[in-house]
């Protein structure tokens, strides 16, 4: 019979789950969730409380209100882990854990010892690890910190008393490989109240072997100078899977190797689930000869808020008490709970089959990796050096096979794009490349990883960067496909997408010269900008032609260019990305242009940029130019109509400007204004007679629509922009193309109506005041189909005048 209360756990916890999961809040809840927001949190405490339902709900809203706010992204982009049934075993653990620590102390003791005891035993059948003790804990280096104060308390008969005093008589030496993962030395000084000169790094092999391969020989010379020196050698830390490139070091002659000076081996990492696996690489059962290793099931398994645990070897329980590796407190034996759980309920098949699992994903994308042109993948060995002496050459060659032999079962797989050498291109191998290409094509693999992570988020792929072979694409299927959920599909779809962005990269890296050569082309108004980490064409930027103007006037018309031909740029019916670049560049209004397709033309894309630049500048003057005339023009206006005005007074005389009298006079007398209509010329600034207007009816300076020139002439109907001619045209879009420079080339070719009409029928006016409404510029920057149908609605010889007939 279950107890009642223990019942009542799960059932809350799945209630919790149903509740807390991604969209399984129940309709009638929606309201309620709608009163909780960011700005009631922090608040006042409620005083008669909520019920549980209530407060579910409200962690619910402020979990997914997180998804919605973070940076406007998408949250199908995001990498969520996929939470099973083993998972939900896990997470009714931790809630057990809290229910069984309130049992008395001897149910308590009995309960935890049984659970520990289990797991340990569990634990050490599946990887292999006989007559071994356990150690949980929830930082995955707390165990590696214990286990080396166990060292320090073996190695130091007088520690247990002294304390850290032995320490000075012999200091002790921590080795380490270069390749282990950043911060975990330090870490292990700084607990253990260590000095840094404490840890001793060992490099890895440059000649045989991986790249990432603790050097043994070096490390046997290292030991030797420290033992020399007065040094105590303590402990190494192994890989079984380095943190990157996922590599295992040489445990068998490294076991030799401690055996010898008396080192204590400890050994992590990835590799070490295939402990569980009925075949096994040489190298990696290696580690089950080593006196600690420490295991993460929880992500190999897909166990959320499961504990590391480490296995070590001693046989001593009270050193071992005295490191902290076990304890006497039943309620920390309890943190192996969520793991006893879920290990029973995914039984030894289970554990094995995701683990085998994930074994297979690495071998299936590799396989499928070796079919994609310009994809290279990292193996331990790329060849054998040449060496005179066939028979010497035969034997390395045979024994670096069979150390690649066991490399080629490494659960993790890197990748990266390395262009081959072709004649019609400028890339060639990455030995060939210089500092410069090879910084270029580093930029290209961390964007084609950002691009597979996002296009497919299940599959769990990242970016690293290693020294030797700088940045590569790493698929670790151990540490993400049971979190994630990762199936032979999602595999398949990252080689799908991989086989449509490697040529956009093959392309991009061909033309990244001819981008440059046409900027420089182009030298008196493009610079071309060397950002090395733009992953893109090139970046450049539009250098005004203004003389005579300061620096920082110069700097503000500059950026004022930039970015409405940027926004040009964006509005083109074209495939090519534009935009300001990275968000920490260091040059200052540039153009940036994004990856390309072997089929562009890049000498069209470099003279349109150019062109647009200078239409957008000339633009900008013609529209200062046009400022300043319309305002001397205005000025000049007012003057002459003034005159115009003092004229007609004495033409008239005193008496027609009377009220009535000059009515009357004007009546019986009319009196003909010798006043002429004035037209104000936009391109000449000045004010001009109107009588060569009324002698041909004709406005004289206007420019034909066909006589309009366009950049895009040259392109055929229905071409696509900067695509050359019958180049890749079945693999990009059927959508149509709109010239680009046609509204620029309007604007810069377009001239405006020189002349203001006169009025007609209507006399002068009387104060310059009134000058503005007989001055009317007619189809001012306007557009020129516009400009002709205001024409055609106005008849001719209907101008108006200033002069008043």
């Amino acid at each position: 019979m279950v107890d009642a209360a223990l019942a009542q756990v799960g059932k809350n916890l799945s209630e919790a789950m149903r509740i807390l999961g991604d969209g399984q809040m129940e309709p009638e809840a929606g309201t309620e969730s709608r009163r909780f927001s960011r700005t009631s949190i922090p608040g006042p405490l409620q005083g008669d409380g909520q019920d549980v339902t209530t407060i579910l709900h409200l962690v619910h809203h402020l979990i997914h209100e997180e998804e919605d706010e973070e940076d406007g992204r998408d949250k199908a982009c995001q990498p969520i882990q996929n939470v099973g049934e083993q998972g939900h075993m896990a997470l009714l653990g931790h809630s057990l854990a809290a229910y069984i620590s309130v049992l008395d102390r001897e149910r308590l003791r009995k309960l935890t010892t049984r659970i520990l005891s289990d797991t340990t035993l569990w634990l050490c059948r599946i990887f292999r690890y006989d007559n071994g003790s356990a150690y949980f804990h929830e930082d995955d280096r707390d165990g590696l910190v214990k286990v080396c104060r166990l060292a320090i308390n073996a190695r130091y008969e007088e520690y247990t008393t002294e304390g850290y005093a032995v320490l000075s008589s012999r200091q002790p030496v921590i080795y380490q490989s270069a390749s282990c993962r950043p911060g975990l030395g330090q870490h292990l000084c700084n607990q253990l109240g260590l000095p840094l000169s404490s840890l001793c790094t060992v490099p890895c092999n440059t000649i045989f072997g991986s790249q990432h391969q603790m050097d043994v020989a070096l490390l046997d010379k290292l030991i030797k100078e420290d033992t020399d020196a007065g040094k105590l050698p303590l402990l190494l830390i192994a890989n079984a899977g380095t943190p990157e490139a996922g590599h295992t070091d040489k445990l068998s002659r490294l076991r030799e190797l401690c055996d010898q000076h008396g080192i204590w081996l400890h050994v992590e990492g990835v590799n070490l689930a295939t402990l569980a696996l009925a075949q096994v690489t040489s190298a990696v059962m290696g580690a089950t000869r080593s006196d600690s290793m420490t295991l993460t099931p929880g992500r190999w398994l897909g166990l959320p808020a499961v504990t590391a645990v480490t296995l070590y070897r001693h046989e001593d329980p009270a050193l071992s008490l005295a490191a902290g590796l076990t304890s006497s407190q039943p309620v920390e034996k309890l943190r192996a709970l969520p793991l006893w759980l879920s290990l029973q309920y995914l039984g030894h098949n289970g554990i094995v089959q995701k683990i085998r699992h994930a074994a297979a994903l690495s071998q299936h994308i590799l396989l499928k990796l070796k079919s994609v042109t310009c994809i290279r993948t990292l193996g331990l060995v790329s060849q054998i050096p040449p060496i005179s002496g066939a028979s010497l050459r035969d034997i390395l060659g045979s024994l670096i096979l069979s150390i690649v032999e066991d490399e080629q079962n490494s659960p993790v797989v890197l990748f990266k794009f390395s262009q081959e050498s072709n004649a019609g291109g400028s890339g060639g191998s990455v030995d060939g490349l210089c500092a410069g290409e090879k910084e270029a094509l580093d930029t290209i693999n961390r964007w084609m990883g950002e691009q597979l992570a996002q296009l497919v988020p299940t599959s769990g792929v990242d970016v690293v960067e290693l020294e030797d072979e700088g940045t590569c694409v790493r698929f670790s299927p151990l540490l993400t496909a049971a979190v994630l959920g990762t199936q032979q599909e999602d595999v398949d779809e990252v080689v799908q997408k991989l086989l449509e962005l490697v040529p956009m990269m093959s392309a991009t890296m061909n033309l990244r010269q001819d981008f440059r050569e046409e900027t420089h082309r182009h030298a008196l108004s493009l610079t071309y900008i060397e950002e090395l980490s733009w992953p893109g064409l090139g970046a450049v930027r539009y250098e005004s032609q203004a003389e005579g103007a300061d620096e920082s006037r110069r700097k503000q018309e500059q950026k004022k260019i930039n970015d409405a031909l940027l926004t040009k740029l964006q509005e083109l019916d074209t495939d090519i990305f534009f935009s300001t670049g990275p968000e920490f560049v260091t040059e200052e209004n540039c153009i940036f242009v994004g990856m390309v397709t072997d089929d562009v033309d890049v000498s069209e894309l470099v003279d349109t940029i150019s062109t647009l630049g200078r239409d957008i500048e000339e633009s900008g003057r013609l529209l200062e130019n046009m400022t300043e005339r319309v305002r001397k023009g205005i000025l000049e206006a007012e003057l002459q109509l003034q005159k115009a005005n003092e004229e007609k007074l004495l033409e008239e005389g005193m008496l027609r400007q009377l009220p009535v009298f000059g009515s009357v006079l004007n009546w019986f007398s009319p009196v003909e204004s010798s006043v002429k209509g004035r037209t104000f010329n936009l391109a000449a600034g000045s004010l001009d007679s109107t009588d060569v207007t009324y002698s041909t009816k004709v406005q004289a300076g206007r420019m034909s629509l066909q006589d309009i020139p366009t950049l895009s002439a040259k392109r055929l109907s229905g071409q696509r922009l900067f695509r050359r001619p019958g180049a890749g045209s079945d693999s990009m879009s059927e959508t149509s193309s709109i010239g680009p420079v046609d509204e620029s080339s309007r604007v810069e070719n377009f001239t405006m109506s020189p002349n203001i009409h006169p009025s007609m029928s209507m006399s002068p006016p009387e104060t310059a005041e009134h000058a503005e409404a007989y001055v009317r510029p007619a189809g001012l920057l306007g557009n020129p189909e516009q400009v002709e149908a205001e024409e055609e609605r106005q008849p001719e010889g209907q101008e108006e005048d200033l002069s008043g007939r």
